[in-house]
């Protein structure tokens, strides 16, 4: 009996200084680190560089030897413009010869020489950034087809801009060898191309920001303000300022566009492998 009492007594210690450890116990629990949040690793543009360096360079150099063939072409005679008619115009151009002021070519060529570096404004965004070398090679790529547009067809075609068949023109200006540069246009080719660029590469990188439609809406603003006021200069008939802008603007968004990687995950798409008496892929849209 007196041992039972002991064992019991012993055992009642035992639990009251177990339970007094733990009230003057003040360790703090700190809660497990949160998560590491998954980097996006995912690359919006994929390079071959076998193909696009190449293409780049070779581009850009036929640009620039055909630069240097439509600004040395000699100059018509006095005799040549003297026999263009405005009646050999086509009737959608026609209308266009009567149109002259000096005072639009200035602003016109500062439309086209803020955009050329207008591209860079996409460093301000840190992705973009991050594949600054990437996104500038594509630019130039862009650049360059256009350019080549550009200088292929003003060197071939050799039409004469709408100034030249205008008897109320100088004729010193008439003859001008750049005078038969009308098609296709340049100033608003190449500032389709610069500014739809910029805007397809923003939208690309910031797909959910309501930002890119301000990126969209000046490449339009600028794109047409230069077609408009090269048309007021006499440079350009309606035909040349259509064809010059369609062709800048879709270099400008295909060639990022045939350059995006296809891996590009859109979270509302999901692809699962599945097996078992089959194997294959599950693919499902998120509406």
């Amino acid at each position: 009996m007196i041992m039972q009492k002991g064992i019991l007594m012993g055992a009642v210690a035992l639990l009251s200084s177990l339970i007094g450890t733990a009230q003057n116990d003040t360790t703090t629990v700190l809660p497990p680190p949160p998560p590491p949040v998954p980097q996006n690793t995912e690359q919006i543009y994929k390079l071959k560089p076998a193909i696009d360096v190449p293409l780049t360079l070779g581009t850009a150099g036929l640009s620039i030897l055909g630069f240097s063939k439509i600004y040395s072409k000699d100059a018509s005679s006095e005799y040549e413009i003297m026999s263009l008619k405005k009646a050999d115009v086509n009737s959608f151009d026609r209308w266009a010869v009567d149109v002259y002021n000096p005072d639009a070519e200035k602003p016109s060529d500062a439309f086209f020489y803020a955009s050329m570096p207008l591209p860079l404004v996409l460093m301000f965004d840190k992705d973009i950034r991050k594949d600054a070398l990437k996104v500038g090679l594509l630019y130039l790529e862009a650049m360059g087809i256009t350019g080549v547009f550009y200088t292929g067809s003003n060197y071939y075609v050799n039409r004469y801009r709408p100034l030249a068949y205008n008897p109320d023109v100088p004729m010193d200006i008439r003859r001008e060898g750049g005078s038969t540069n009308s098609f296709i246009a340049g100033h608003p080719a190449l500032v389709a191309t610069s500014t739809f660029f910029t805007a397809k590469v923003f939208s690309d990188y910031n797909p959910d920001s309501k930002l890119k439609y301000v990126f969209w809406g000046a490449a339009i603003a600028s794109t047409g303000a230069t077609a408009y006021l090269r048309h007021r200069a006499g440079k350009h008939f309606p035909s040349d300022l259509i064809v010059g802008t369609s062709i800048g603007a879709l270099s400008g968004i295909l060639v990022p566009h045939f350059h995006k990687n296809k891996l590009f995950k859109n979270p509302n798409i999901s692809i699962t492998p599945f097996s078992g008496l089959s194997h294959g892929l599950a693919f499902r849209y998120k509406l």
